[in-house]
């Protein structure tokens, strides 16, 4: 009996040993792909020690940014782009009290934590909360302009004082140096390591071990439902934005000890790119793992820029981290990882007028008249315009037809691109090759670099397949700065055009080496692009696209291929920016990776937004706002609108974007016309039965 009761408890033993083991294991799986990036380090990018330590505490001030960002998606379904600013106006202010005024050290922080607190409520309930009920894609760009606002009040922090705070280190409150190798580490660096982890820490207790914290994540999980139960959804969003505040003060205020405080803006693009790599590591919800993998990604970042000639090679490096985490990760199956993209469409598509309304006469009327006005813009513009405005023009016909492609990917598919530039940047060096080099035909070029960029697209869709919501918009996003950085580097690869590009004769007989000719040019691929992707919307192809958007399930139920159905939305809209991208090299006669930056896609992505990507007619509407009010708006007050403040008060009073202002207009005369038409027709009818 001893025995047997002895061999029962060998077997409960080792069965908790089992589970132990499957215990860890699951919580060492999520961190796999930060243990597999500070690997590649280690072996093809060693670091000496002291350096190693700087490289740890870089990457858990990113992973501060990393957890406020995930925070902020959790509770509101965006990424926020705001996230480094938050933290920017009170770190400024902080440092003026202690630099400029000499304040004591504690005090001067304890003011930029109050501070923080205060700005990140106010930021959510003034502007966020407005957006409650729009799209994300509306607050995702609304947080642009958030950026550019608290931009703009940090650098004015300091003339409080006359005063310039860009570069200023916060003097170390303790004498204490650490001595490794060649470098020196002093408190500052100490209280990094110290008040960082202790601060995400703290988060994490915040969130599963009080009742408030409770209330966030299951506001976060079902919004709709924690309202149901009387508890105040709003409040806890405002909650959420002051973490997340005083998460990005913290990092602020610690960089200004180290590195001192940021010139122009909080957060550079490559901060923002391993932000955004963590999160999708950490797949927008794990905040450990985002939190393990923004130090990583930190560490590794440091370690090619220590070792490589060129700390351009830290965007691929990124990118092939990304794309490999998004492809090994498993499927969720929690609402998270299901998550739709239903929130994130601007609009509904616009619908046609009913048949008996269109065929009204006066309505018809209205309709070609609007063509006509339309047709007479468009050929007045070359014969009163300056050349240098007729330039510009036909610039605005090019990023109409980058937001084209947009519409296709985000309008058609509900797929998110922030990284659309990255195609038109592949299109426009590709077209520049062939027609510099290779004197091929300016028509024959569009199509190859029409066919670079649908290829470039159907590769960077691949990890789409896996996962969705806005994995894709980070992933282009990486791709995009990748680009621009080192696939159409020069510096990296040799066949990159640097020479003039010449306009040759199309066809061997048409000159185009005008402005003017130049911009009919322009117009003309448009039109062919315009009337190609209407085709395609009405095509079986468009049907298909646009019923994996509204309801991914069913559409699999009427056996539509899914995967081949993404990877044709992500083909054609690649294919859209490359013709674009052949357009704008030759506009300038020149390819310059400088204008592509990932600043330009994040533009496109607005003006699209601003547009609508309801219709085809939004991207036009989009260009034209954005570019028309930089370009052509001299008053300073109207070109205010043309800014990322400007385009968010926009947004404030028309979150379907100008298309649904038009189609609004449109359907409310159309109405009025009907009615009209309604009373005079039951009058003629009263009238002959009198008679």
């Amino acid at each position: 009996m001893s025995q047997q009761l002895e061999a029962v408890a060998h077997g409960v033993d080792a069965m908790r040993g089992i589970l132990a083991l499957k215990s860890v294991r699951r919580s060492l799986v999520p961190l796999s792909p930060a243990f597999a990036l500070v690997a590649v380090q280690l072996v093809f990018f060693g670091l000496p020690a002291g350096a190693w330590v700087r490289a740890v505490v870089i990457g858990l001030l990113t992973a501060l940014l990393a957890v406020g960002m995930a925070l902020v998606y959790r509770a509101n379904r965006v990424l926020n782009f705001s996230q480094a600013d938050l933290g920017f106006v009170p770190a400024t202010l902080s440092v003026g009290l202690i630099v400029f005024n000499g304040l004591p050290y504690l005090f001067g922080f304890g003011v930029g934590l109050a501070a923080a607190l205060v700005l990140g409520a106010i930021v959510e309930l003034a502007i966020v909360r407005r957006f409650v009920r729009s799209p994300r894609l509306v607050l995702t760009v609304a947080t642009l302009g958030i950026t550019q606002l608290l931009t703009v009040l940090a650098l004015l922090v300091p003339r409080m004082w006359g005063e310039v705070a860009a570069s200023q280190r916060i003097n170390p409150p303790i004498d204490w140096k650490l001595t490794i190798g060649t470098f020196i580490l002093n408190a500052n660096d100490l209280i990094a390591i110290i008040v960082a982890p202790l601060a995400m820490i703290a988060v994490g207790l915040f969130l599963s071990k009080t009742t408030l914290g409770t209330a966030v994540r299951a506001a976060a999980e079902r919004s709709d439902r924690t309202a149901l139960l009387g508890i105040p959804v709003g409040w806890l969003s405002t909650v959420v934005w002051m973490l997340a505040s005083v998460l990005s003060f913290l990092a602020l205020f610690l960089r200004a000890g180290i590195l001192g405080v940021p010139i122009g803006g909080a957060l550079s693009i490559s901060n923002l790119v391993l932000a955004l790599a963590a999160l999708v590591i950490g797949r927008l919800r794990n905040l450990p793992t985002i939190a393990v993998a923004a130090v990583a990604l930190g560490i590794l970042e440091y370690g090619i820029q220590w070792n490589a000639d060129s700390p351009l090679l830290v965007a691929p490096f990124v990118g092939v981290a990304v794309m490999a985490a998004l492809l090994l990760q498993r499927r969720g199956s929690t609402r998270l990882d299901q998550d739709t993209t239903a929130s994130w469409r601007l609009a509904d598509e616009v619908r046609a007028l009913p048949r008996e309304i269109a065929k009204i006469p006066l309505v018809r009327l209205m309709r070609w008249g609007t063509f006509a006005l339309i047709g007479a813009a468009v050929v007045a513009i070359p014969l009163f315009l300056r050349t240098d405005q007729v330039i510009k023009v036909s610039a605005i016909f090019i990023y109409s037809i980058i937001g084209v492609s947009l519409v296709v990917l985000t309008g058609w598919a509900g797929q998110i691109s922030l990284g659309q530039v990255g195609f038109v940047a592949i299109g426009a060096a590709v077209s520049a090759k062939c027609t510099s080099e290779w004197n091929i035909d300016l028509s024959l070029s569009v199509i190859i670099a029409a066919i670079a960029g649908g290829v470039a697209a159907f590769i960077v869709g691949l990890p789409a397949l896996r996962l969705r919501g806005l994995y894709l918009a980070v992933v282009t996003l990486v791709f995009a700065l990748s680009v621009t950085e080192w696939l159409l580097n020069g510096r990296f690869f040799s066949w990159i055009p640097d020479s003039r590009i010449k306009r040759l004769p199309l066809f061997g007989r048409i000159n185009i080496d005008t402005p003017t000719r130049f911009y009919v040019y322009t117009l003309i691929v448009l039109a062919i692009v315009f009337v190609a992707v209407r085709g395609i919307r009405h095509s079986r192809t468009g049907r298909a696209i646009l019923a994996l958007r509204d309801n991914e399930k069913a559409a699999q139920s009427y056996a539509i291929p899914v995967i081949w159905v993404k990877l044709t939305a992500f083909t054609i809209s690649g294919a859209v920016a490359g013709v674009a991208g052949a357009l704008y090299t030759h506009l300038n006669y020149s390819f310059d990776t400088r204008s592509y930056n990932v600043g330009g896609s994040l533009e496109v992505f607005t003006a699209s937004i601003v547009g609508g990507l309801g219709s085809l007619f939004g991207a036009v509407l989009g260009a034209a706002y954005l570019r028309g009010m930089q370009w052509f708006v001299t008053a300073d007050e109207w070109r205010f609108l043309s800014t990322a403040v400007g385009v968010l008060f926009v947004l404030l009073a028309l979150p379907g974007g100008l298309g649904a202002l038009v189609i609004r207009v449109r359907d409310e005369l159309s109405q009025r016309i009907a009615k009209r038409h309604a009373i005079k027709h039951e009058a003629s009818k009263q009238k002959n039965g009198v008679s």
